[in-house]
């Protein structure tokens, strides 16, 4: 099957379609080089934040410690690869007892449907988690409710605090509650998420090296 026939927009005639095309092209050429200027951005702005967090929770693991993840939405799915990347690390890394709250369904519908979606993260490190352990929190906005609750519970129960925002950094950046905030800032909800999808890497990297006494 000629594959101009499924997506006809992909044709390289001249006309409208050859203007699409264009257009295409120079909103990916665009979005690419966005992203890279901010993701270099990042390393004046958080490069010895992320050193000074990694030897915290390299420090934290060597304790015993746990860690314990969580976010709304795509964040959640952050949650979920920051869980994998520290329990099931690639070749040559060290695995790491890691926890992805937004993925114990059950527990989240449950407090959902019977207390507050507020309290769905903060309620499971109040059953699960103790001092020496690391609250991770992701965040577009800044301003998630759920997040806030968790980072006081987190605070009570004397965890590691780290966070992932954007825009200003938001409540979180006024909280007080986070010992590590990684403020991306942008204004764009893709961008961001790309960008923390770079930071939370850059921070397992260099916490496997601390690990090994290399930090």
């Amino acid at each position: 099957m000629n594959p101009e026939s499924l997506y006809p927009f992909l044709s390289t005639e001249q006309g409208e379609t050859g203007s699409v095309v264009a257009d295409v092209r120079a909103s990916t050429e665009e979005k690419a080089a966005e992203i890279v200027a901010l993701r270099e951005s990042l390393v004046d702005l958080h490069g010895e934040r992320l050193v000074r967090c990694a030897r915290q929770m390299a420090a934290c693991f060597q304790g015993g410690g746990r860690l314990f993840g969580f976010g709304n939405g795509g964040s959640s799915t952050d949650a979920r690869q920051i869980q994998e990347l520290h329990v099931s690390p690639p070749p040559r890394g060290r695995p790491l007892p890691a926890i992805s709250l937004p993925h114990d369904v059950a527990t989240v519908t449950a407090l959902s449907n019977d207390v507050s979606f507020d309290v769905v993260f903060a309620r499971q490190l109040a059953a699960l988690a103790v001092a020496g352990d690391i609250a991770v929190g992701l965040s577009t906005s800044g301003g998630s409710e759920n997040l806030l609750r968790a980072f006081e519970e987190a605070n009570r129960r004397r965890m590691m605090t780290v966070g992932f925002t954007g825009y200003d950094g938001g409540r979180m950046a006024q909280a007080g509650t986070i010992d590590h905030l990684f403020i991306v800032p942008s204004s764009s909800v893709h961008r961001i998420q790309e960008a923390q999808t770079t930071l939370y890497h850059v921070l397992w990297e260099l916490t496997q090296q601390a690990l090994r006494g290399r930090l």
